[in-house]
């Protein structure tokens, strides 16, 4: 039998091909061809890798998965913030109902130190009284001078702005016999904005009757009226949020503000 003599310089694989491997091998081993090709496809495992092809498709799945994730991601988040955006916005509208009904339904009969008798006086565009409920403090507050006023929007339309200031006499009263300034102050707050309209209107008052009085846009009569409404209706209707809808606020004070109490000095 012959003897197999492998050379280390002779028989090593050099290249990358199992036939040609075969090939170099074969006067290495002789006639036998069968340890020739194992040892051939032996080294040819040995130095299997990954082609150019291969690598770009690799590369090109993994990006092609990564954008499919950030696209469900963007989508999400954004889903989430117009969630957000609209539940912020329906609170917003139900916070404002519920002062605008707190403020007006608890207001004073005060006396006036500028024009007499009652310091309640309003327009379809503006209103000025004194309130037990307080933006700040709630119910539990001190009483609050509030002025109410109709100006134009920055978007168009228009706006409903507050402001208000701790009542501690009549003579806190007198900086809001003057004008009011048609802007947005440091302390305004904005009940409505990119309204459409808004619109203040005074219910008459008759005690005598049991049929109840008309709406009238100018209330400076020396008693409080009935009931006070605030029409309002959004700019751009947005069947997604809950509207801004008109408050009608019933009055159930009926001192008289010019008449001498039994329990006043």
């Amino acid at each position: 039998m012959r003897r197999l003599l492998w050379r280390t310089h002779s028989c090593v694989p050099r290249s990358h091909s199992c036939e040609r491997e075969f090939r170099r091998l074969w006067p290495c081993v002789g006639t036998n061809a069968g340890a020739a090709r194992r040892s051939a496809r032996a080294t040819c495992r040995s130095e299997s890798g990954v082609t150019l092809i291969e690598l770009m498709i690799a590369i090109t799945l993994v990006a092609a998965l990564s954008t499919g994730m950030l696209m469900a991601m963007r989508t999400g988040l954004l889903t989430l913030e117009k969630t957000d955006a609209r539940i912020q916005s329906n609170r917003r509208v139900m916070g404002v109902e519920q002062i605008l009904s707190r403020q007006l339904g608890g207001v004073m009969p005060v006396m006036s130190p500028c024009t007499p008798p009652s310091f309640f006086r309003g327009t379809s565009g503006s209103l000025r009284m004194v309130s037990t409920y307080s933006m700040t403090g709630g119910a539990r507050g001190i009483p609050q001078v509030l002025r109410f006023q109709v100006i134009p929007g920055d978007g168009g339309g228009v706006r409903l702005i507050v402001d208000e200031q701790p009542y501690v006499g009549p003579a806190s009263l007198i900086p809001f016999c003057g004008p009011a300034p048609a802007e947005v102050a440091e302390g305004s707050f904005v009940l409505g904005d990119q309204l459409a309209y808004c619109r203040i209107s005074y219910r008459e008052s008759r005690p005598d009757s049991v049929l109840a009085g008309g709406w009238v846009d100018v209330w400076d009569r020396p008693n409080l009226p009935a009931a006070v409404r605030v029409e309002m209706a959004p700019l751009v209707p947005d069947p997604g949020k809950l509207p801004i809808v008109s408050v009608t606020v019933p009055i159930h004070i009926t001192r008289d503000v010019v008449a001498l109490y039994a329990d006043q000095p």
